[in-house]
């Protein structure tokens, strides 16, 4: 049975509580206790902050030669951070996981000196890694259509109802911009008789509202009408093939079935269908503050980076067909 975020979370609670002394480890749960509560972080953001923590802790260690404590880490210099970093490079580790690793040890040093346990100060004097900036990868409308068309696996050995599943699942991705944690939360409630529009609770606890499109409903009213299971109103909505709510693992499995079918490129994931609503409904004139509502970002800035997407086809489209590009 798949694990479920909150039992992720507290599997990489218990790794950082063993790699660390037992003051650093006191501290560490009173940090963890307030992204939880005051931050009101998910359980998947604190999995990943108490997972890059553990990391760094375990570096220190093999550093120091022992689990390092409060003093030892208000006494750490630059070239012990660098060292670290080093260490997780040497491993392979990409610079963007390095920023990772260093932006969960500043937020736990920024909570020990609020909480008078010291200052980390060698944190804050080792510059991060510089990281090249992506860009999106959306798919095409047609590819994105194509995958959250139950036909394009007909020839598939499953069952009608677990394609049907996955079509809605991606149908949601595309068509309501929602991230696939969130179109995994949904409850038959949500969308019963039909509704044209859910309440999403995305990342942080923030809620919004996002219209669900003729489409989408159709695709999910498929879905319900094959389901084998009876779907309790507040149970999941999407099942597995035991009955437990859906993995998003299965998900991507199936993305990558098509993939390979559509000749699509490894970029094409999941989230891609996010991207490309986003991206899609931009190049259709959408306003890009009601698309930062839509997705559920904090912060335009954020999603302005949608509006390099579109430029950079406007140029590939220029540079394949016009005569003198």
């Amino acid at each position: 049975m798949a694990m479920s975020d909150q039992d992720k979370a507290a599997r990489a609670e218990g790794a950082l509580m063993a790699a660390a002394a037992p003051d650093v480890a006191r501290a560490a749960r009173a940090w963890l206790d307030r992204l939880a509560h005051e931050r009101r972080l998910s359980p998947k953001t604190r999995e990943a902050y108490a997972r890059d923590l553990s990391l760094v802790l375990l570096r220190l260690k093999d550093h120091l030669g022992a689990p390092p404590r409060l003093g030892d880490l208000a006494a750490l210099r630059p070239a012990d951070v660098r060292a670290v970093l080093a260490a997780r490079r040497a491993d392979g580790v990409a610079p963007r996981t390095l920023v990772r690793l260093l932006a969960a040890a500043r937020s736990f040093a920024r909570h020990l000196e609020r909480e008078g346990e010291g200052k980390v100060g060698a944190l804050a004097a080792v510059r991060a890694p510089k990281v090249g900036k992506s860009l999106p990868k959306p798919v095409s409308v047609d590819a994105a259509r194509a995958l959250a068309d139950p036909a394009t696996r007909a020839g598939e050995d499953r069952e009608p109802w677990v394609l049907a599943r996955d079509a809605a699942v991606l149908a949601l991705l595309y068509g309501a911009g929602l991230r696939i944690s969130e179109a995994l939360s949904l409850t038959p409630v949500m969308v019963a008789g039909g509704a044209d529009q859910v309440t999403i609770l995305g990342k942080g606890g923030k809620a919004r509202m996002v219209p669900l499109i003729a489409p989408v409903r159709a695709a999910i009213a498929d879905y319900v009408a094959l389901c084998p299971y009876a779907l309790e109103a507040e149970g999941p909505l999407f099942r597995g093939a035991k009955g437990a709510k859906l993995s998003p693992r299965i998900v991507q499995g199936a993305v990558e079935r098509m993939r390979g079918a559509l000749g699509l490129p490894a970029s094409a994931t999941p989230h891609a269908l996010r991207h490309s609503f986003a991206t899609h409904l931009l190049a259709r004139g959408g306003d890009l503050r009601s698309i930062q509502e839509l997705l559920g970002h904090a912060s335009l800035s954020t999603t302005q980076i949608y509006t390099q997407v579109d430029q950079a086809a406007l140029m590939a489209a220029y540079r394949a067909a016009h005569p003198r590009a």
